[in-house]
């Protein structure tokens, strides 16, 4: 007798959302890292509806997916909230330990996506901060690549590269596999690109200048 295959059941909240995705005419691309910890970026970020598609994604995708705030958000009532969807409080306003904490962080843990925007703002910026970079560097995690592709209306996240300690060099895959994608309201292509000079691993008290905002 043959043993029926044991299938996994996806929580309520994930097919609420790939309901709500469906409904609005929008579809997965997934492709996760075979790991249980990465640095999830995503990019272009134009747009506070980023922040609810990236919801979306969450539990349509069941990723233990989380985002970093300021403490101060995490206060009573909407702090309880803020925690539910997968926020992280850490104190912003110390800042020489900032990228040493996230990698504490994911040492703590067994699972963690921990997602970011590169560019920090949903205004136009001439380069991507690269804390994200020295988080995953630190951590020894992957970096996956997730976007949202307006024109094919596409969901998306990319297993991405483990950082090898070059920036410049890691950051040709990234900035290639971006350019393929467009961001969520056409305001014009954004380039992808660090600061002009070339950025050597800075020590743990300079790192907060570099850091990154989540993605939500």
């Amino acid at each position: 007798m043959t043993a029926t295959p044991i299938i996994a059941r996806l929580p309520w909240q994930s097919h609420l959302a790939r309901f709500l995705l469906r409904l609005l005419g929008w579809r997965l691309d997934v492709k996760l890292p075979q790991v249980p910890k990465y640095v999830l970026i995503g990019a272009p970020h134009t747009s506070n509806k980023d922040g609810i598609f990236a919801i979306l994604l969450k539990y349509a995708a069941n990723i233990p997916m989380h985002f970093i705030g300021k403490d101060s958000l995490f206060r009573p009532p909407f702090g309880i909230f803020l925690r539910w969807l997968g926020g992280i409080p850490v104190n912003r306003s110390s800042s020489n330990n900032f990228v040493d904490e996230m990698i504490a962080i994911f040492n703590s843990r067994e699972r963690l996506a921990l997602a970011i925007a590169p560019e920090g703002t949903r205004s136009k910026v001439p380069y991507w901060r690269t804390g994200f970079y020295y988080m995953a560097l630190g951590a020894k995690v992957p970096i996956a690549f997730g976007y949202i592709d307006n024109a094919r209306k596409i969901l998306g996240i990319h297993p991405g590269l483990l950082p090898t300690g070059d920036l410049a060099a890691d950051m040709e895959p990234i900035r290639m596999f971006y350019v393929q994608h467009v961001q969520l309201y056409h305001k014009g292509r954004r380039k992808i690109q660090l600061k002009e000079q070339a950025e050597p691993m800075p020590p743990t008290s300079e790192l907060y200048s570099a850091s990154t905002d989540p993605i939500l």
